[in-house]
């Protein structure tokens, strides 16, 4: 183990301005060198957000900056476990300072596997953004990997356990990655700052004054029950207002449907030469490596998009225009009773001259706000502990009036999405105009209904 680079501080901690956390402080040579790697420069050129950009404008963030504000989230919790509830004996269930280098390795580099839009891409490509954070780490092909490496031969293959949920410390893993950690923190402050919503605000001061170490993982002083429950409520209001709205997965469907439109061509040979996306090729052939990988972002996908509206394909180039230009799906909210209306409406749309396989999508949006610990889930959830005066701990919702309500309720909706040409109302020349008004029969407020 190289423990001069382990321990080395920087001479003088360097500072990233932070309009979230205000200084993000750089501490430790390890993290700079981190930082500078080519890997982790690439997060630069991915949003934090995909398609949200496009329903709220100011949501341009990246993941970068959501990596470092994770990061000094657990800067800030490791402070304060190592001034207030150091380790006296072993297992005593305080806070070893020894782990908080791979603490603060796992929180910087814990999204750096995320590709371009990251869900949608890796919807279509079947990729695994936390399988390729963990190749990241461990490849001796990146420079992340060599990095990690000086700190000794085994850390990178250690901040890949905190990742994978495999390290033997569950107080490091529940800082990273539990229902209230270091991720969500950030992720909540930052996407309501840069929507201009304030849905996701709450009281981090107070939440990371209230944590504490156990044996078991963290816990919450009871008295901090309140800042904990607006942190729930908070990610709940987050959920609902900003990541599950409509326009945003409106957008999603388009670039699932533009990246599948232009596979399929690819896979039948149909692809015009000069618009063929060399960097993508290894995904649609199902066969690609980590560089193939690493080169791609935002940038890259948008700069085919800007190809494919010149393509031959119609709707290669309509779905590319559509992307681009911003001009969503509309969408209607779907229960039991109306899923069956949806082959009619299908049929309808094909008659307006649309191929429902790429113009139309049924798209579930749902989140637990919150969950209790249920060891018969297939992924059970880290449950919110707080601890009483004796040292006893209550899981949040048997205390939270408030949690209770919503615990294990499953909320967000299900949509039929559709173009938005259907529900034109001034058709007085288009050859399809009784087949937009019988559609329209279809849809009232927002939701398909059955039509009187």
């Amino acid at each position: 183990m190289n423990l001069a680079y382990r321990q080395q501080l920087l001479p003088m901690e360097k500072v990233f301005r932070d309009p979230v956390h205000d200084y993000i402080y750089i501490q430790h040579q390890v993290i700079l060198d981190l930082i500078n790697t080519s890997e982790f420069q690439r997060l630069r050129r991915i949003k934090q957000l995909g398609t949200t950009s496009l329903t709220f404008h100011g949501a341009e963030h990246s993941r970068f900056g959501h990596c470092l504000g994770v990061y000094e989230i657990t800067r800030r919790i490791c402070d304060n476990f190592e001034r207030n509830y150091p380790t006296q004996t072993p297992g005593d269930g305080g806070w070893d300072d020894h782990e908080r280098l791979v603490a603060l390795c796992a929180a910087l580099l814990h999204d750096i596997g995320h590709g371009p839009y990251s869900h949608t891409f890796e919807h279509i490509f079947h990729t695994d953004h936390e399988a390729l954070t963990v190749q990241i780490l461990t490849s001796p092909e990146t420079e992340v990997n060599q990095v990690l490496q000086q700190v000794s031969p085994d850390f990178p293959a250690q901040v890949a356990a905190v990742i994978q949920k495999t390290y033997p410390n569950p107080q490091v893993v529940q800082m990273i990655s539990s229902q209230i950690d270091a991720d969500r923190m950030d992720y909540l402050l930052r996407d309501s700052y840069f929507t201009g919503t304030n849905y996701g605000n709450f009281d981090l001061t107070r939440i990371l004054r209230v944590m504490k170490p156990y044996q078991g993982g963290i816990t919450f002083a009871m008295e901090g029950m309140h800042a904990v429950e607006d942190y729930i409520v908070s990610r709940f209001q987050m959920y609902m207002q900003v990541y599950f709205h409509p326009v945003s997965r409106s957008m999603e469907v388009i670039l699932d449907r533009l990246l599948e439109r232009a596979n399929d061509l690819y896979q039948s040979h149909a692809v015009d030469a000069e618009a063929t996306p060399v960097m993508l090729l290894p995904f649609f052939n199902n066969n690609f490596t980590l560089h193939d990988y690493l080169r791609l972002d935002d940038g890259v996908l948008n700069t085919y998009f800007s190809h494919w509206r010149d393509s031959r394909d119609q709707i290669l180039a309509d779905l590319a225009t559509r992307f681009l230009d911003r001009r969503p799906l509309k969408s209607a909210r779907v229960d039991a009773t109306t899923q069956p209306l949806i082959p009619t409406l299908q049929k309808l749309i094909e008659q307006a001259g649309f191929d429902t396989h790429y113009y139309t999508d049924i798209n579930d949006s749902y989140d637990l706000p919150y969950d209790a610990y249920d060891p018969k889930m297939k992924k059970p959830r880290t449950q919110i502990e707080l601890q009483q005066k004796d040292g006893s701990l209550l899981e949040l919702s048997t205390v939270s009036d408030l949690v209770r309500a919503i615990t294990g309720k499953v909320s967000g909706d299900q949509r039929f999405f559709f173009p938005k040409e259907m529900l034109s109302k001034n058709a007085e020349n288009d050859l399809f105009k009784p087949i937009y008004q019988e559609f329209q029969q279809y849809i009232l407020n927002d939701r398909l209904v059955v039509p009187h």
